[in-house]
């Protein structure tokens, strides 16, 4: 059995430590709260953009924009959303795994946070670029990460834009997710997600019948929606990521609290039991020497 003296020093290490897993667990429940709201709060729009989309597409039938040119695919881009730190369980080494399903010739990647930049240089594989986004997730931090994307694609580096993410379900449940984006095939399956998202019907109807004008034409509108649809998918599941991360690693502050507080009361008890033994030691000691007397 452990000696006294060792075991009360480990007790008050294992409580120093859950006192410091218990303040990262409140800090990341105030930020998943923040960040969940933002998550949540950009479905709607999303939906919205994509609606506005298909009509248009329905209306004109075909278009020109770059990002709707099938092309053959030498070089698939992916963009890989992880954290810059740890102690978010398992949320990383999720996403991750989906990177192990491309092979190393086949794919670039673009990295944000650092971990992902870690696994890709880790695993020998093609980084074009590593960017980092704060908590906060301003859209002047996004922009340049969808810029790069986007002039990758029109110059030929990449032949595809992908986003593996963790995916925000809810705050015990994060998926790890491949969302193909450019080049755009149609948008309804994109719409029956996000209607599925919002709790609405899946099989609802995608069309409109609508007469509908353009202005100042639609071969202005088909240009400008598409970029404008590629950069709010983006920024709407760097959201998600952010949602997820601070989610997980509030779950896993709290499993460690609970754990550090359970080892506590596994190490007082063991720490009675040898001061018991201690003492019973001593007692008949001082009864053996009596005797002896």
């Amino acid at each position: 059995m452990k000696g006294i003296r060792e075991i009360r020093r480990r007790i008050k290490a294992v409580k120093n430590t859950a006192q410091i897993t218990k303040a990262m667990q409140l800090v990341a429940s105030s930020k998943m709260k923040r960040a969940q709201d933002a998550a949540l709060a950009g479905r709607p729009y999303a939906l919205l953009l994509s609606q506005i989309l298909e009509s248009a597409l329905q209306q004109m039938h075909e278009t020109t924009h770059a990002f709707f040119e099938s092309r053959p695919v030498k070089k698939r881009g992916i963009l890989v959303i992880g954290t810059d730190k740890g102690l978010c369980g398992a949320l990383n080494g999720n996403t991750f795994r989906l990177i192990n399903d491309f092979k190393k010739e086949e794919a670039a990647f673009i990295c944000i946070g650092r971990k992902a930049t870690q696994y890709i240089a880790r695993t020998g594989r093609e980084l074009l670029a590593d960017f980092t986004v704060t908590d906060k997730v301003g859209y002047n931090e996004v922009r340049p990460i969808i810029e790069f994307l986007s002039q990758a694609y029109l110059d030929g580096k990449i032949d595809t834009i992908e986003v593996i993410y963790p995916n925000f379900i809810n705050t015990l449940r994060q998926d790890p997710a491949l969302a193909p984006l450019v080049p755009f095939q149609s948008f309804e399956s994109e719409l029956e997600k996000l209607n599925l998202r919002l709790g609405k019907r899946a099989d609802e109807e995608i069309k409109d019948d609508r007469e509908i004008v353009f202005e100042p034409s639609a071969h202005a509108i088909i240009n400008a929606l598409p970029p404008l649809f590629l950069r709010h998918q983006i920024y709407q599941m760097i959201m998600s990521a952010k949602a997820s991360e601070h989610s997980a690693r509030m779950v896993a502050m709290k499993n460690a609290t609970d754990n550090a507080k359970q080892l506590v009361a596994d190490l007082s008890l063991e720490y009675n039991k040898a001061r018991q033994a201690a003492i019973t030691q001593e007692i008949l000691e001082i009864a053996a020497a009596s005797s002896a007397n």
